[in-house]
């Protein structure tokens, strides 16, 4: 309220004030005293909130100014408020989704001009992944009245970083109008057809036709595919678990090899790093594996490990948030995963400078640099890489040096600037948006038909239904959208 109107405003209620008739003009007068103790309280109170919103404002939108310089940006628009960001997810437990959540949250965190929120659909549980604590957490229940829009309509957020595949809920967020959404999509295409989940192509791919904003993690998608289908994507990598510089490499002195993930998911394949030890000892006696994961639903590979007599060489370690702690001295690292967007554990292992075996993942954007990508399910030909790297030193440390060298380029200060040019243009307007994608670097369209090339050829030797599929199967999406 203006100082200017709230003065007229006080005169015109003393004035009506004072021609009040009143038989008990004592009674009147401590009435009369008492209505103006209260304007100017009200009066200094106001001016008071608005001096301070002033110098908020002011301070706010300095900050945003250097951002604006820092970042080489220019916005015409002027913040009234910090920008209200919130991410939805299930929860911030164990998976890569969830560590991804809380790292993005701890770094948007320390940007001045941004508030944060977590939705999460699970209740605050024990061991989660640290989030700010100036992160306000609200649960999605809508039970207890809670549900997604209401809070984001109740909270007046402004962008919402949304994980899920609903694509329901999807549409329906991108029908409001005070709200931008950004879709996160967590996976690689090819993963829903190993999973055979081909309505996937019908329901969340269209309405990931229909967002104005969705994130890629996968650079051929993003730069070629998404084009062909329609789907307005751009590139972005996950924040990295450890700082490059705070990392004291392995010395890749034993004969330790690694498998980290989820054992539970079939898709990671454990049993052919597993298949393949047996093969691998045969030449290397004293070689170990060890399986980095949550035990939940792994007797299936326990019971492997036992049929192939394995038990003294291949030891479940369990699930643990510091994985660090095996990558002292490991040497080698099986990733026989069937898909993956951007392969945190991948990135893990890389920047402690330990070698890679891949099984067909040639497409993400950490796998150049001291892996070695076999396009064989046979765990022969994973053991036959593995002996050679485990028994080649020179090999091994090129390898290792290669690995760590090549996750220079993806510091998490850097991606951190990324993503606030991200929100900012998209808080400013799809235009902007648009031009920050034009400055993106793009692989060739060579590189991305060859990737599509060799992930064809998989298809056919992994699914016997696939065997007559092209490349021009997998760019044309009316022919996606109506697999079965």
């Amino acid at each position: 309220m203006n100082i200017n109107f709230e003065k007229k405003y006080f005169k015109l209620i003393f004035n009506k004030t004072k021609n009040i008739k009143h038989k008990n003009n004592s009674y009147f007068l401590n009435i009369n005293f008492i209505q103006k103790m209260i304007i100017i309280l009200l009066l200094v109170f106001n001016e008071f909130k608005y001096n301070e919103k002033i110098l908020l404002n002011s301070h706010l939108n300095k900050s945003y100014k250097k951002i604006q310089i820092d970042l080489n940006l220019t916005f015409n628009k002027i913040l009234k408020n910090k920008i209200k960001i919130s991410i939805y997810y299930q929860s911030i437990k164990n998976g890569g989704i969830e560590r991804l959540t809380a790292l993005l949250l701890n770094y948007l965190d320390k940007v001045e001009i941004f508030e944060t929120y977590l939705l999460t659909k699970q209740p605050k549980e024990e061991n989660e992944y640290t989030i700010p604590l100036n992160t306000k957490r609200i649960i999605i229940n809508s039970k207890k009245n809670k549900n997604l829009i209401n809070v984001i309509n109740k909270e007046k957020i402004d962008i919402l970083i949304y994980h899920f595949y609903n694509s329901n809920e999807i549409n329906e967020l991108n029908e409001l109008k005070n709200i931008k959404i950004i879709t996160y999509n967590n996976s690689c295409f090819l993963i829903w057809l190993y999973f055979k989940s081909f309505y996937i192509y019908n329901t969340t791919y269209n309405a990931y036709r229909r967002a104005k904003y969705v994130i890629s993690l996968v650079p051929f998608e993003n730069d070629y595919l998404f084009k062909k289908w329609g789907i307005n994507s751009i590139l972005m990598n996950n924040f990295i678990t450890y700082e490059y510089n705070s990392v004291i490499p392995s010395d890749l002195s034993s004969k330790t090899i690694l498998m980290i993930g989820r054992g539970n998911d079939k898709l990671k394949r454990f049993e052919l790093g597993i298949e393949a030890m047996k093969h691998i000892i045969k030449e290397i006696p004293d070689c170990e594996m060890k399986v980095i994961s949550n035990l939940n639903y792994v007797d299936y590979l326990k019971q492997l490990t036992i049929f192939l007599n394995l038990q003294n060489n291949i030891k479940f370690e369990g699930y643990t948030s510091m994985p660090e702690i095996y990558f002292k001295n490991a040497s080698l690292h099986i990733f026989p995963s069937i898909s993956e967007s951007f392969g945190l554990a991948l990135s893990e292992t890389k920047i402690f400078g330990i070698p890679t075996i891949l099984v067909g993942l040639d497409y993400m954007s950490i796998v150049k640099g001291g892996t070695v990508i076999i396009y064989d399910d046979n765990s022969k030909t994973i053991a036959q890489k593995a002996i050679i790297i485990l028994k080649n030193e020179t090999l091994r440390k090129k390898l290792g040096k290669d690995a760590r060298k090549s996750m220079k380029k993806f510091e998490n200060k850097m991606l951190l600037k990324k993503w606030i040019k991200l929100i900012l243009s998209i808080y400013n307007g799809y235009t902007y948006y648009e031009k920050l994608k034009e400055q993106e670097k793009k692989i060739s369209e060579e590189e991305a038909i060859n990737i599509l090339k060799n992930q064809v050829e998989l298809l056919k030797s992994r699914i016997p239904n696939f065997n007559n599929i092209t490349i021009e199967n997998l760019e044309n999406f009316t022919f996606m959208e109506n697999l079965n």
